[in-house]
């Protein structure tokens, strides 16, 4: 019995509750959810209660993530874990080459030819830090063709910023059912776990697997209250539950490696909660974008979705920033973005349409990778059209891209540096950007 309660819809059926952050709560059964005690000594309805905590239970109370679940089984009845094969997907520490400060791009992750599910279809481009010490990320790339049959994925090393490019992705979580989309991302907090099917067929995409603190909305400082993305444009699941009896794989990734587990039953039995560690969708066309209405134009950080914050104030983990449609009226600017080099490095996706600051080579689908202090800016045809253009308003709205911004640099795996998506001779796009310098 599939059951879900009632909240917003977003026309497809699928009800949601907004606001990043939020305490929230939820029962997809009238009087599931107890109130007043977290765990009371007899839950209704014969549930287990159980609390899922993101956070060490003693950082500060605007931090904490958890939530408390009220289930038909606790998650401690299960067999043993045994380790399965981890494919092409790799985890913190990289060393499988040395970091390398050379500029990379790759075209679109092929589809695959096999019958393949969201987890068989994780390959992953790079990464940083460590899954043992909780720092740094992973990035992967993500292309499938078939829904997650009988079996169920989490990650105990980090959470998971989906972010689709392909095809939508139905995300059956233990706190609800999600739906994003091209042009939307999701976000499962780690250790959450979900299924992925796919309503609309084959899909590809990108995931970024943050290790470290979770993801939370940017301080705005000057700005002021509003801007960027709005709390309430996150979109939480309501309640909704699966009381199958059948077996279920559960798959979880642990310590960089998959292990697996076959339930007697589907995990994703939660009839009621309440906390703020829950899943979210945002559709990325709805953040506020902020810019310059005289000259020049802001960096980059302005676009920053969600960040992540390290121990150092201000120097992200890593920032999920995206370049989303937007008015330029910059006077006697360089409206692209700038030539630069800068600390943070840089891995960027293309969702849709095309980029501003390349004329070619850059589609949808396609990924590039500048570690830090690597120069990179616009190529020689965006150089010279951007240098001569007419500077009326104008709008950029053919385009659609992201970059995960972090903080250490980002060491490829084998397989991205072998890969035959990747493009040879990526620095060629800025030859002929020669002396023209005329005292």
């Amino acid at each position: 019995m599939d059951v879900s309660s009632s909240g917003r819809e977003d026309g497809k059926g699928i009800a949601y509750q907004p606001g990043f952050g939020n305490q929230h709560s939820s029962e997809a059964v009238p009087g599931a959810l107890p109130i007043g005690r977290n765990s009371p000594q007899r839950a209704p309805f014969g549930l287990y209660s159980e609390q899922l905590s993101g956070t060490a239970f003693t950082e500060p109370r605007a931090r904490n993530r958890r939530t408390w679940l009220y289930r038909i089984r606790p998650s401690a009845a299960h067999p043993p874990f045994t380790r399965i094969g981890n494919r092409a997907l790799r985890s913190g520490p990289f060393r499988e080459v040395e970091p390398d400060p050379n500029r990379l791009r790759w075209g679109p992750l092929p589809s695959p030819l096999e019958p393949t599910d969201f987890v068989q279809g994780l390959v992953t481009a790079g990464g940083n830090g460590d899954v043992l010490r909780r720092e740094g990320i992973g990035i992967h790339w993500y292309a499938a063709n078939r829904s997650m049959a009988g079996r169920v994925f989490s990650s105990s090393d980090g959470e998971l910023l989906i972010v689709p490019q392909e095809g939508a992705l139905l995300l059956r979580t233990e706190l609800g059912v999600l739906e994003a989309g091209p042009g939307e991302v999701a976000l499962v907090p780690r250790g959450v776990r979900f299924r992925v099917e796919l309503p609309q067929g084959p899909v590809r995409g990108y995931v970024c697997e943050n290790y470290g603190q979770p993801f939370q909305l940017p301080d705005l400082g000057p700005i002021g209250a509003n801007g960027l993305a709005n709390a309430r444009d996150f979109l939480a699941p309501v309640a909704a539950f699966e009381d199958h009896q059948e077996p279920t794989e559960v798959v979880n990734k642990f310590g960089g490696n998959l292990w697996a587990a076959v339930y007697d039953h589907s995990p994703l039995d939660v009839v009621a909660w309440h906390g703020n560690h829950v899943p979210y969708v945002y559709d990325l066309r709805r953040f506020n974008v902020i810019g310059s209405i005289s000259f020049d134009h802001p960096d980059p950080s302005v676009f920053t979705v969600l960040t992540s914050p390290s121990d150092t104030p201000g120097l992200a983990g890593v920032d999920f920033v995206v370049f989303a449609p937007r008015w330029l009226v910059g006077e006697d600017t360089f409206r692209p973005p700038y030539f630069h080099r800068n600390v943070m490095s840089e891995f960027m996706g293309l969702l849709e349409g095309a980029y501003d600051a390349k004329a070619e080579g850059f589609v949808p689908g396609g990924a590039s990778l500048h570690n830090m202090m690597s120069a990179h800016g616009p190529d020689r045809a965006t150089f010279e059209r951007a240098s001569g253009a007419d500077l009326r308003p104008q709008k950029v709205d053919d385009g659609l891209a992201f970059m995960f911004e972090t903080r250490w640099p980002v060491v490829p795996t084998a397989y991205a540096l072998e890969a035959p998506h990747r493009q040879e001779g990526y620095d060629a796009v800025w030859e002929g950007l020669g002396r023209d310098f005329r005292p």
